[in-house]
């Protein structure tokens, strides 16, 4: 039995930020520090994170919250991590990464997700992991790693998710969880590895590069002396391997339920929309799209879809409002248009426009898959204002969660929100009326954190199951119900079929948007790639060095 003094750290490292946040082992949240992330992109679609500086991060973001709770090593009775999910973090001898990560946003490998899914031996694969393929995926790029950029496979000794490796860097231990092992590898039915899914991503020749499953709920790993000594904490701390971000952070959020029809979508800088089901209950779609992911409960899963932008996008349309406004002279903070979205969004009509928010660069995964797939507004005049444009893009995530709900099944009967937009009264409002049903959020200020370290408090024994959990963890902090306009649901209702039918329209028109993009970027390298006089001259005088140096592609990472 653990005491009042007795904290639970949970780590949750998104895509822009790593959060330490410390719980009771009640669940209430004790204090939390964050340190921003950095990642790059580049024209190639590529999109890559350090895996030093991501776990130099982490180990600040540790220390910063022994700095606002006192006695923090000696309260600490377990750790526990989650990540950004998908991506390839590539680790070689001795621990060392094997350059930088590619992450879930990398585009690149959309040649190799075309060829294999184009292939018959997709489906069976889809029929075992529950899951689409896509550029996000580690399956998916180290399939295309393995066809154009072998040295960077042969160069490791394990293939690990960014949780994965942050685990590694805590204990010493190379392993995954069983929500994204099967999601990728697997099959979600067993939890295991399953060679169907692996044969026909065409990796069988890379199965050693797959690590050990571990469950954090049953199995934990002791904080080492280096990790203890990099982060203040104690060695030999407990320390549990969380579930990929998805669901942890909807398991903090309220996603598991024993009676209400409910679904909870995380409004984040993607959109992450899920229902949890027992296993024998899970429909897949004839589309092949959509993950089936684990939770930490036994025979529970969470049917998913993800848009990869929800407020990606609005981030999007203020920002560009801003540079403009500073064109103009007129400087003006980002956060002082983010205060206005209430007020555009009452002071214009519904409906007036359609919007697509596929802004992010790596296209759309949910509810259809199109590396192509961009954003763009229907239906404008000299009419139009700013302020209907950004109520066109929030109206749009609308209709994007009603799209992925709808390729699940029916609409549920209840909405839970997480995520920062989710604070916002009428993104709430919008949200409900798309899907038609009422919305509750949770006062959980850090559902991912929360999550994983739901599941070191089972691993502990505090609670003997994660159910239990949730009823002191979860439930309580649900808010009231937020019943949807019937005037506005109605709206929507009519406006929806023309969002689904003007998307697929716009596949043949992103085709062609996408070869020319592809076109522009292949000539663009080389006119770089080509030296001018001075240029050879230089080479010649570098020679030996030069040709020493092993040649690698232009952006293998």
């Amino acid at each position: 039995m653990h005491n009042g003094d007795d904290v639970i750290i949970g780590i949750d490292a998104g895509t822009s930020v790593i959060k330490a946040v410390a719980f009771d082992p009640a669940g209430r949240q004790l204090a939390c520090a964050s340190v921003r992330n950095v990642y790059a992109t580049g024209n190639d679609g590529s999109a890559t994170q350090s895996l030093e500086r991501t776990w130099a991060d982490c180990v600040s973001a540790l220390k910063g919250l022994g700095e606002k709770l006192d006695g923090l090593a000696g309260r600490t009775v377990a750790l526990a991590v989650t990540a950004q999910g998908d991506g390839t973090w590539l680790v070689g001898a001795g621990n060392r990464p094997v350059g930088d990560a590619w992450l879930w946003l990398d585009a690149r490998a959309a040649p190799s997700v075309r060829r294999i899914a184009n292939r018959s031996e997709d489906r069976a694969r889809f029929e075992a992991t529950g899951t689409g393929l896509n550029t996000c995926q580690q399956g998916a790029q180290m399939a295309h790693m393995d066809r154009h950029f072998p040295m960077l496979l042969d160069s490791a000794e394990v293939a690990l998710h960014c949780k994965d490796w942050l685990y590694l860097n805590l204990t010493g231990v190379r392993a995954t969880d069983p929500s994204e092992a099967s999601f990728t590898f697997g099959n979600f039915r067993t939890r295991r590895y399953d060679d169907v899914a692996i044969d026909s991503l065409g990796l069988s020749h890379r199965k050693s590069l797959l690590p050990e499953i571990v469950d954090g709920t049953q199995i934990q790993h002791p904080l080492s002396v280096e990790a203890a000594r990099a982060t203040g904490l104690r060695a030999g701390t407990p320390v549990s391997l969380g579930y990929v971000d998805m669901v942890m952070t909807a398991l903090g959020a309220g996603v598991r339920t024993r009676s209400t029809n409910a679904a909870c979508s995380t409004v984040g800088s993607t959109g992450v929309h899920m229902r949890a089901k027992p296993v024998e209950e899970v429909q897949l779609n004839a589309d092949g799209t959509g993950y089936v992911i684990a939770l930490p409960v036994p025979g529970i899963v969470t049917q998913v879809q993800t848009n990869m932008g929800a407020t990606l996008n609005i981030d999007w349309i203020l920002r560009l409002a801003a540079d403009l406004m500073a064109d103009a002279g007129r400087e003006v903070a980002f956060s002082d248009l983010v205060g206005r979205i209430e007020h555009w969004l009452e002071t214009t009509r519904p409906g007036a426009l359609l919007y697509h928010p596929y802004i992010s660069e790596a296209g759309e995964r949910g509810p259809f898959v199109n590396a192509n797939a961009r954003a763009g507004f229907i239906g404008l005049s000299t009419r139009h204002g700013f302020p209907d444009l950004l109520r066109a893009v929030v109206e749009g995530l609308g209709m994007a969660t009603r799209d992925c709900y709808a390729a699940m099944g029916a609409m549920p009967q209840e909405l839970r929100l997480t995520g920062g937009a989710a604070r916002s009264r009428a993104l709430r409002g919008v949200l409900a009326a798309s899907i038609d049903a009422p919305v509750r959020i949770s006062d959980r200020e850090e559902a991912g954190a929360a999550g994983a370290a739901m599941m070191a408090a089972v691993a502990l024994g505090v609670y003997p199951t994660m159910d239990a959990c949730i009823d002191e963890w979860v439930s309580p902090l649900l808010g009231k119900t937020e019943a949807p306009d019937s005037e506005l649901a109605r709206h929507y209702d009519r406006l929806y079929p023309a969002y689904v039918v003007a998307r697929q329209s716009l596949t043949p028109v992103w085709e062609t948007l996408g070869q020319e993009h592809a076109h522009a970027v292949s000539e663009g390298d080389a006119a770089m790639a080509a030296p001018d006089s001075a240029d050879l001259t230089a080479h010649d005088d570098a020679g030996p060095a030069s040709a020493s140096q092993p040649h690698l592609p232009a952006s293998p990472l």
